[in-house]
């Protein structure tokens, strides 16, 4: 990895949506004062801990897990020396990965024009101009370049050089979805939406959204085929769309995979610790992965201890946890332990199997990459699934001629508000939580008539998504005009969150009071 001061311009958003934020709280691996080798330097880890907020735990260690490492381990490298039918090297190029988070941020390694393309901005964020899109967390962009970074300056055919910066995917296109804003705060209903919304544009020109990232979770505890936010991921992998979920940050003890990994379709992605090192025979499952239990857990495991990925400088988690910080002279890179990471990885090296084989079902994708991962000696069966991703394997294995999956379908029909789990943003002078059948809206939840639309991947219409518009209707072919939420039922008055939980996106989601943004009436909530 290394530094450079050349940063290409930040692509000009091609869809410009009000929205809503989508949260997730990183957990920080925190080291101690041992010397870490990190691409070939020394660099001694913080022990320093963040003061004023009150968190429920940290994931605390000395560990230090650089993408070339985690590149290096589940195989990227000798897939990158492929070539697809066209010709191309196989790097994830033209392939569109929606990542649902909390946005992205226009660092070196993002940057370049073309990398990332905003869609909606449905977090509470969006309608303030100099915050749309952009990530004030710093999740998303943590994310974001472990799935498709890329420094600016590696030449083709060099991506495994270590002094390079370099995602698993490094030409895979982000369309950037951001749900979550500065504390992290989301409700559920943001992210149904965003995730109608990748089925509904998933092949408009330019996107080719195959791939969706959600490292999120809810402790939803409805049958997952009632459940709304399952049946909305299982809607997009009907309509051939691969999409990634962490299975959360509970440990061992947790019997239970949150809300939607717990959909039987979808590929649930476990946290391994490597161990320190790139071989597989001593890797095992991190002590933060949920553990599920007999009928659903993970599918496959992938590094999720201690990554390195690019800083979002001033966002809520670099400005409260400097102990994340690589301190390798660039400031660039931050470090981050859970299951979030774990799933940005294997959905980069599902962009990597799709430009391969484009005609790949969902279905099958998910047999090749339970197929061909590494079984863990040792480690929990439940826990680690099918094994650790080995993206090198899957890409030489054979297109599976039956791999369809015939589980029940999901329904849909039951409680968005118990899709909520325990966890409501509400507004910090009042208390008032959002509760109920209802969007952030206000407007009521009918799901009889969403599931038929988000089946039918017409959910949207224009700007409109629930009955109400969440944007402008027009397309003028480079950008979505915005919309302006004043004439619903938001006040100028500014929330900000009061605490915030530190399990992790995919652990407990977020607190009760993290609202930030633009916000709305309290006479919204009955």
């Amino acid at each position: 990895m290394r530094s450079n001061s050349a940063h290409a311009p930040w692509s000009t958003p091609r869809w410009r949506m009000p929205a809503g934020l989508f949260a997730a709280a990183l957990a920080l691996s925190v080291g101690t004062a041992t010397a870490l080798a990190v691409a070939g330097t020394a660099y001694a880890a913080d022990t320093s801990k963040s003061a004023g907020h009150t968190h429920r735990k940290w994931l605390v260690d000395s560990a230090v897990t650089t993408l070339h490492e985690v590149n290096d381990t589940i195989g990227a490298p000798a897939v990158w020396g492929k070539r697809d039918a066209f010709g191309q090297r196989l790097t994830g190029r033209g392939v569109g990965v929606a990542l649902i988070d909390s946005g992205v941020a226009p660092v070196e390694g993002l940057a370049q024009a073309g990398k990332v393309v905003n869609g909606p901005d449905l977090s509470f964020e969006s309608q303030t101009a100099d915050l749309a899109h952009r990530d004030t967390f710093g999740h998303g962009t943590h994310m974001a370049g472990i799935i498709a970074g890329r420094d600016p300056d590696v030449p083709a055919g060099a991506e495994n050089d270590p002094r390079y910066f370099v995602g698993v995917a490094p030409d895979a296109t982000l369309v950037n979805l951001k749900v979550a804003s500065a504390d992290g705060a989301t409700d559920v209903s943001q992210v149904i939406a965003a995730i109608d919304w990748a089925v509904a544009h998933h092949d408009d020109p330019g996107l080719n959204i195959r791939v969706i990232n959600l490292s999120f979770g809810t402790h939803s505890a409805q049958d997952p085929r009632l459940d709304p936010l399952s049946f909305a991921v299982e809607s997009a992998w009907r309509a051939g769309i691969v999409v990634v979920v962490s299975v959360g940050n509970d440990g061992a003890a947790a019997t239970r995979v949150t809300m939607p990994a717990i959909n039987p379709y979808v590929i649930a992605v476990g946290g391994a610790d490597t161990a320190g090192t790139i071989k597989q025979d001593d890797d095992t499952v991190g002590g933060f992965s949920t553990l599920g239990n007999a009928a659903r857990h993970a599918d496959l495991v992938a590094p999720g201890r201690s990554l390195v990925s690019l800083r979002d400088p001033g966002s809520f988690v670099d400005a409260n946890y400097p102990t994340g910080l690589i301190d390798n002279g660039t400031g660039r890179f931050f470090k981050g332990s859970g299951t979030s990471q774990a799933a940005a990885a294997v959905s980069g090296a599902v962009a990597l199997l799709l430009q391969q084989r484009p005609g790949l079902t969902p279905d099958q994708v998910k047999r090749l990459l339970t197929s061909t991962a590494q079984p863990l000696s040792g480690a929990d069966p439940i826990a680690q699934g099918a094994g650790e991703l080995n993206i090198k394997a899957a890409v030489g294995a054979p297109t599976p001629a039956r791999a369809g999956q015939s589980f029940p379908a999901a329904l849909g029909t039951g409680s968005l508000e118990a899709a909520r789990g325990s966890a409501h943003v509400a507004d910090p002078e009042t208390g008032v939580e959002l509760t109920g059948e209802q969007d952030i809206m206000g407007q009521p939840w009918d799901p009889a008539t969403w599931t038929v639309a988000s089946a039918a991947g017409t959910a949207w219409s224009g700007g409109v998504w629930n009955g109400n518009a969440w944007a402008g209707p027009d397309w003028s072919g480079s950008s979505w005009a915005t919309r302006t939420w004043s004439s619903t039922n938001w006040s100028a008055r500014t929330w900000s969150g009061s605490f915030w939980q530190a399990r992790t996106w995919s652990a407990r989601t977020w607190s009760a009071r993290t609202w930030s943004g633009c916000n709305w009436s309290s006479t919204t909530w009955q």
